[in-house]
């Protein structure tokens, strides 16, 4: 919730709403896929770089339309706007502390397919969101 509160406040009503909205569709989507997509033998390094990848172009249409799926992705716009920070390395160091987190709880062959996907993810948006590019109102 602390994050909503920093939207609402720092980036406003249209910032928080589309982002809303983008939690939203995501849910929906994510809850119908199993019924359209199925996956029998993937390997995870593929699925992790594949992952990375499309995460990464959902995200930068986000961005650059002024929304966000929630949590540290709010943070990241709000740090880019307020101090120049590039969001792709600004949750890159937040996803860093919460696997450092993980490591102590969670199998490290999944924790590092997790983080070859959250690099991919977020050097793809370090690489490819900047506020010198199309950014929609």
């Amino acid at each position: 919730m602390p994050f909503y509160l920093l939207a609402i406040l720092r980036m406003g009503w249209a910032f928080t709403i589309k982002t809303f909205g983008a939690i939203t569709g995501l849910s929906v989507l994510v809850s119908l896929q199993g019924r359209w997509v199925t996956m029998v033998d993937l390997h995870p390094g593929y699925a992790a770089v594949a992952g990375g990848v499309l995460v990464g172009f959902g995200l930068l249409g986000l961005f650059r339309h002024r929304a966000s799926l929630g949590g540290i992705g709010i943070l990241a716009l709000y740090l880019q706007d307020r101090m120049g920070w590039r969001p792709g390395l600004t949750q890159l160091v937040l996803d860093l502390g919460i696997f450092a987190v993980g490591m102590f709880v969670l199998p490290w062959g999944a924790m590092a397919w997790s983080l070859l996907g959250a690099l991919v993810l977020n050097l793809f948006l370090t690489v490819n969101h900047r506020l010198d590019r199309y950014i929609a109102r």
